[in-house]
């Protein structure tokens, strides 16, 4: 399950969607999931999946891979799913006591399971392709202009690189801890909800100390380097426009073009 954790790591290849700057990805991962969260027919969802499948495929990164990281939330999407089966009034097509599943609810019940997947699979397709000094730099050269409103872009943008940067060392951290824990005869799988919940606490406390301390080192670090934030700083690479990303914003506008029209059309 620890390894099933995609997000924030990143997957080297030669793809066009690695080479995209950040700010173009940022906005078409914000388009896109906004889109599917609107969409609420079978042919738009059918829409959203050809227009994801295209960018997978695009960048080179396996689908079993991407996927990977579905495993992760697999118990909040079935709690999700039973909830609106379960719960939806509607037309009952079976009844087992106070239990009533609905059409109604099946419908909605998929339509959530799939959203979500594609809320995952789509951020992760961000994270995968793009190395996290990069989308840092995108983060915060694309929320520059609030600079002027006295908001905290830098320290906004350098909060989510440490974030997306300890991923996957927690994830390292958390593996070797349960090794560790089971060279010791840990037990993580048997017994009912509460005795597995207990057999966590063992793995829990070192992760936090270990957390806690990086942090510290972290920020101690900083201060050794009298590190004052974004003003005055310059970047060893800058970010500037290219003729793809031109070209990606536009295939982003006939995304949004596409989908107001399906919409009206419906």
């Amino acid at each position: 399950m620890i390894r099933d954790i995609t997000i924030g790591q990143y997957y080297p290849a030669n793809s066009v969607i690695h080479r995209l700057d950040p700010r173009v990805k940022l906005l078409g991962t914000i388009v896109f999931v906004v889109t599917v969260f609107f969409i609420s027919d079978f042919i738009g969802l059918l829409f959203a999946t050809a227009a994801l499948g295209a960018v997978i495929v695009i960048s080179k990164v396996p689908l079993k891979y991407m996927l990977k990281g579905l495993r992760a939330i697999f118990i909040l999407m079935l709690f999700t799913v039973l909830l609106n089966v379960f719960l939806t009034p509607g037309e009952v097509i079976f009844q087992l006591g106070f239990l009533k599943i609905t059409m109604e609810g099946i419908v909605l019940a998929a339509k959530t399971a799939i959203r979500l997947v594609y809320l995952i699979v789509g951020s992760t397709i961000m994270t995968l392709t793009t190395t996290p000094n990069h989308l840092t730099d995108g983060l915060e050269k694309a929320l520059n202009p609030l600079n002027k409103l006295h908001f905290p872009v830098h320290e906004l943008a350098m909060t989510m690189s440490i974030a997306l940067r300890f991923i996957p060392i927690l994830t390292e951290e958390t593996d070797k801890i349960m090794k560790a824990q089971q060279a010791r005869c840990a037990d993580f799988e048997s017994g009912n909800l509460i005795q597995r919940l207990k057999s966590l606490i063992p793995i829990l406390v070192p992760l936090f100390i270990s957390a806690i301390r990086r942090a510290n080192d972290l920020a101690m670090a900083m201060e050794a380097r009298c590190y004052r934030g974004g003003i005055g700083r310059t970047k060893m690479k800058p970010l500037v426009y290219a003729k793809r990303d031109y070209i990606a914003y536009g295939v982003v506008l006939i995304y949004v073009l596409l989908w107001i029209a399906m919409k009206m059309w419906l």
